[in-house]
């Protein structure tokens, strides 16, 4: 796949040093790397992340980090570059849509017949009122006989603790948040007609399976 001009991926200054420090000191842990550049490892952990994914670090379990096989480039693989900044609208998944009085039984139901992690919540008029994830579901199943009857906007996280993202936000955007957030998905979404009182529609929804499928299918065309 041919990059198309002005999609190479810049790297910030952290995470030229991340690559500097992991091609002196390969293999080098998450928590060494963050001594080294005097931060803590929560504050790399997206960057570690988001190389990983691009392909400029790879990692093994009780290893550490080490470069990848474009380690060496700074704009990255062709078609992992490529990948990242396609807006997300081209490759977004359709939501599955429960209103708020749906039951936690109506919610487990929906999980298992369509196969996902997660579901969109919306309240009577169709405005994106949160997401319930299987998480939320576990939390209040848990010890709780009366779980199955409860409404999903009980149990829901809502809108006002999610991450969003916009169709014209690239999947570099979307990876970023699921990896500092440690999420498996963003909702995406757009304000509704009627003003800014209007409240959002959820019009599609990107998780870590989209991306990962994204990224295997970019490395095949190479």
């Amino acid at each position: 796949m041919k990059r198309a001009e002005g999609t190479a991926i810049k790297l910030t200054t952290r995470q030229k040093k991340i690559v500097e420090t992991v091609r002196r000191r390969a293999p080098i842990t998450g928590e060494q790397i963050a001594e080294l550049l005097g931060v803590t490892r929560p504050t790399i952990r997206s960057d570690l992340g988001l190389l990983v994914m691009l392909g400029y670090l790879d990692a093994k379990p009780k290893v550490g980090y080490f470069l990848g096989k474009d380690g060496g480039s700074e704009s990255g693989p062709d078609g992992a570059a490529d990948a990242a900044m396609l807006p997300v609208r081209e490759i977004m998944e359709v939501p599955v849509v429960l209103r708020e009085t749906a039951t936690v039984s109506d919610a487990v139901v929906a999980l298992f017949l369509e196969n996902v992690g997660s579901l969109t919540v919306v309240d009577a008029e169709g405005r994106l009122a949160g997401i319930v994830s299987r998480k939320d579901l576990l939390k209040v199943a848990i010890g709780n006989p009366q779980a199955s009857s409860m409404p999903l906007g009980l149990v829901m996280t809502r809108l006002s603790n999610l991450a969003t993202i916009t169709p014209q936000h690239t999947v570099r955007d979307a990876m970023a948040i699921m990896i500092a957030r440690e999420i498996d998905g963003v909702p995406i979404v757009q304000p509704r007609q009627g003003g800014p009182d209007a409240g959002l529609e959820a019009v599609g929804r990107i998780t870590k399976t989209t991306v990962m499928r994204l990224f295997y299918e970019a490395s095949a065309r190479n």
